[in-house]
């Protein structure tokens, strides 16, 4: 018996849980459930996280999360209880499968059937933001090799015990050479270990275009953790409904399993809420715990049910449906349904799905580092890069010299354009001169004669090669 922490969530939540719990207990899953609360309640009694303590205590002991959508607040520094959940238990891997139920869910796309697996915990969403002058505010993009590394290995694993054909990558290294620049050599070198899988990289715009376009051309598409929350969302609505969609996130200790959609509080105890995304989600945590045969009973029965035409609200259609039914009789539905399978639907199979079993990330020996020079970004509001970089070369010394000034990124001295906006923010860079060494006591000192010129000096960022090559962003137009 394999005890599992439940936690019912907010608006429509306690329903569509209570519904997939029912569901799953028919189905003969061999778990005991060990309810914590978390959300609205928790986060208006005080506790910013949405979270108690003693609720971390259950769900790290326990390691297994099933959890309903919860409403966050609005205002008042509450934090997102997913986000703090997937990064304080290090679950890197979100797994949510797209398949379109065609002719019986509405869709475009009849024969889609694709996974998205998306980085769970760094990139923009390490929420590290900054405003830094009165027109510029920064948030810091981290893209980490071992978040890479792991995120890129589970998306070819996955696809080997699933038996898909293609891994496909999408980026945006062709603007953010260092960052997803990372992210595309990662999967490149990951992608030689296994041969017998198909792999691809498209640029995350175009590659989202063909993905909304004609879905059926991917399999498994890994992404970092921006572009995958927000194409997650565009490949389960363009299967059929948000609504139908579940989701895993997989670490190496522990793991939650969960619905892609929010609480709605307007649909909130009146019978009408689908519980199939959530039930989605549970599929994948039985698979997740070894109960595949329950998981194997309850897709095949959901999918029989879907079929019969039995449908809550959301996707009810006159003329393709034939019951209209609360989220009650839904599951009742569902469990009279164990035991056979779709007819015109494909039925799964999930004999050999157990858990992945990953290998840990090994740290790869350190690189030659160097430091080799210095940005320093400055709050001026005057408007001519000229008039800056005269107050800025004030700053000069034998050993580095002010080299570049960009706003927003863009070069604007020397050889700038006119046309070019600026706002009050530029950032500085000082290389060092030809035969000279830079080091941090160069960089305290520019800093130090910043102060004496009464030059705002928000933020410094050290440049640096390793084993020789250039590890930072040139100006655009440089």
């Amino acid at each position: 018996m394999r005890k599992i922490t439940v936690a019912k969530g907010d608006g429509i939540g306690p329903e569509i849980m209570d519904a997939t719990l029912e569901i799953i207990l028919a189905a003969g899953a061999k778990i005991e459930i060990e309810e914590i609360e978390v959300g609205e309640k928790v986060y208006l009694a005080g506790n910013t996280s949405g979270i108690a303590k003693e609720s971390w205590e259950v769900v790290r002991r326990n390691k297994v999360f099933l959890k309903a959508p919860i409403t966050t607040p609005q205002g008042g520094g509450y934090k997102s209880l997913n986000v703090t959940t997937r990064k304080f238990l290090g679950l890197y891997s979100n797994v949510r499968p797209c398949m379109s139920l065609h002719p019986f869910v509405k869709t475009k796309h009849p024969f889609m059937d694709i996974v998205i697996v998306r980085e769970n915990e760094e990139d923009l969403y390490a929420g590290i933001e900054h405003q830094q002058t009165d027109e510029v505010i920064q948030c810091l993009k981290l893209i980490s090799r071992p978040g890479c590394e792991k995120i890129v290995r589970y998306a070819f694993e996955y696809a080997k015990q699933y038996g898909r054909k293609k891994v496909t990558c999408f980026t945006k290294d062709n603007i953010m050479k260092q960052t997803d620049g990372l992210f595309h050599r990662v999967f490149d070198e990951i992608a030689k270990e296994y041969p017998e899988i198909e792999n691809e990289h498209w640029i995350v715009d175009i590659g989202a275009a063909k993905m909304a376009d004609t879905p059926e051309a991917f399999d498994v598409i890994v992404m970092p953790n921006l572009y995958g929350d927000i194409l997650s969302d565009v490949a389960a609505q363009i299967a059929g409904s948000v609504g139908l969609a579940g989701s895993a996130n997989i670490g190496e200790a522990c793991a939650m399993f969960e619905a892609i959609h929010g609480s709605a509080p307007r649909r909130a105890g009146q019978n009408l809420a689908n519980p199939s995304g959530l039930l989605q989600g549970a599929v994948m945590m039985l698979n997740h715990i070894g109960e595949t045969a329950a998981a194997e009973k309850i897709q095949n029965a959901w999918l029989k049910t879907i079929e019969d035409g039995i449908h809550t609200y959301d996707i009810f259609k006159e003329g393709t449906s034939k019951q209209k039914v609360g989220t009650k009789e839904f599951a009742q539905a569902v469990i009279a349904n164990l035991g056979n399978k779709p007819s015109i639907l494909k039925s799964v199979s999930y004999t050999n799905n157990a858990a992945l079993n990953l290998p840990k990330y090994k740290r790869k020996p350190a690189a030659k580092k160097e430091l080799v020079g210095v940005d320093l970004f400055v709050h001026w509001t005057g408007t001519s890069p000229d008039e800056l970089a005269k107050i800025i070369q004030q700053l000069d010394s034998a050993d580095a010299k002010l080299s570049m000034i960009t706003n927003r990124g863009i070069k604007v001295y020397p050889d700038g354009f006119n046309e070019t906006f600026c706002t009050d923010h530029w950032r500085c860079r000082f290389k060092l001169t030809e035969g000279n060494l830079i080091n941090k006591q160069n960089i305290i000192e520019l800093l130090a004669n910043a102060v004496t010129h009464n030059i705002d000096i928000i933020k410094t960022e050290n440049l640096y090669a390793f084993d020789g090559k250039p590890a930072f962003s040139l100006g655009q137009g440089q």
